[in-house]
């Protein structure tokens, strides 16, 4: 895939040398030498910060952080850091970004940040008649809810809404769920709404005289949607040796193919997912939570299909939509002691959850484009060779430049082994 970054001075990014990168970000982003230092240090994160982060700490464990370029959201010019371990993750993103400048970039908006606690509650004579009880009680309950965080009810967060469903399994017969809408504001809100639900357990058992087993967080946060689009202009898509119709035609087909299948619409959400998770670990924020979401999300209809949309507008041009939840967060957890996701976030120039989610969605389509105009034109292992062929020269024992001579002799050949690899270092060595 054509590496898509910049001019950047005298140089494009991804030929720059790291320190060369290193003082553009700096530049570039206005980051202190201590913010630096955390995303470019080694490690961003020390043994002792991560011993106070989880438990039975032996050490930090290290990914390759990159900066995603072209990307124009909302209006606004963001530098994206990802970390993965893939090849073409970021260097696909990019070129896609910058793509779709053409037609003024990605559009993105987020909902509002609300999350959805849930109560399960047991051992009632008349679940009809439990649920009415609840309701009864609804807004006491909502108040009582929240009242369990003084900060966030002081930045305009708390209960929203209240619902109560039956349900029935043959392991134990009805039962009821009791849904709690909580704004957690710039949270990802998952310790905000355990708390609250921890809160009014006790009330609801006295309300409804059953037994309250569960109450925990959803992460099927379809309250809180991101959605992007953008607009690639047809003259943009044509490369040799395909016509822009053909690239266009090709993408939509590729994407129609996954709205289809759920086992093509699993590849395709995990590429998807492979530009959302990047930029969800840069910023310290729950990836896990957000992949059981999208997926959830993407079978709500009682079949698994595609998170995205492709299509074409009135002028023939490329149209592509995603929308998925997005529960992120720029308060508490990873993003507070993390020193490498704090300046994460700042190299973003994020201020507001909403504005994070709006970046991740816009990834996220950007790299679900990137994989279709691979898939559907000259294949996805062309895309990957060369930035494949750099990790199986370093692990074949190559150091500095020998990593670009061997990589680009692999490729040459069509042949990036492990095994060809150490054997062409064995002739370099031969005198």
């Amino acid at each position: 895939m054509d590496k898509p970054m910049p001019e950047t001075g005298h140089k494009k990014f991804y030929r720059m040398s790291l320190e060369e990168r290193r003082a553009y970000l700096a530049k570039k982003a206005s980051l202190s030498e201590g913010e630096i230092a955390a995303l470019v240090g080694a490690p961003g994160l020390s043994a002792e910060q991560a011993d106070h982060m989880v438990e039975d700490v032996v050490g930090v464990f290290g990914l390759p952080l990159a900066l995603a370029q072209n990307f124009l959201i909302n209006g606004r010019e963001v530098l994206v850091p990802m970390v993965t371990e893939e090849p073409s993750v970021v260097a696909g993103a990019s070129f896609m970004a910058r793509l779709a400048r053409s037609g003024g970039g990605f559009i993105a908006q987020a909902d509002e940040p609300e999350m959805i606690g849930q109560m399960q509650i047991l051992g009632l004579p008349d679940a009809a008649v439990g649920r009415m009880k609840i309701l009864e009680h609804r807004q006491e309950l909502m108040e009582t809810a929240t009242k369990c965080d003084c900060i966030l009810e002081k930045l305009g967060g708390g209960a929203r809404d209240l619902e109560v469903r039956i349900l029935n399994h043959p392991a134990i017969g009805e039962f009821l769920v009791m849904h709690l809408v909580y704004d957690v504001r710039d949270a990802m809100g998952a310790n905000a709404v355990n708390t609250a639900m921890e809160r009014l357990a006790p009330l609801v058992e006295k309300i409804t005289g059953g037994r309250v087993l569960l109450r925990i967080l959803s992460n099927l946060a379809d309250r809180r949607l991101a959605r992007a689009r953008c607009t690639i202009l047809l003259s943009e898509l044509a490369f040799d040796p395909y016509s822009p119709q053909h690239v266009r035609d090709s993408i939509i087909a590729a994407w129609a193919f996954a709205a289809a299948d759920p086992y093509r619409a699993a590849t395709h959400n995990k590429g998807i997912m492979n530009g959302v998770d990047a930029v969800l670990i840069a910023a310290g924020n729950d990836w896990r939570a957000v992949e059981a979401g999208a997926h959830a999300y993407a079978a709500r209809s009682g079949r698994y299909t595609s998170l995205s949309s492709w299509g074409k507008d009135e002028n023939g041009n490329l149209t592509g939509v995603l929308e998925m939840p997005m529960p992120v967060g720029i308060v508490g957890g990873a993003t507070r002691v993390h020193p490498a996701a704090h300046a994460a976030l700042k190299l973003m120039g994020i201020t507001t959850a909403r504005q994070l989610a709006e970046v991740v969605v816009s990834v996220g389509l950007a790299q679900n484009l990137a994989a279709l105009r691979a898939l559907s034109t000259e294949g996805i292992q062309r895309g990957h060779m060369s930035l494949h062929a750099r990790q199986v020269a370093a692990a074949a024992g190559a150091a500095g430049d020998q990593i670009e001579k061997l990589a680009d002799q692999l490729v040459r050949e069509n042949n990036v082994r492990l095994e060809r690899a150490e054997e062409i270092l064995r002739e370099w060595k031969k005198p």
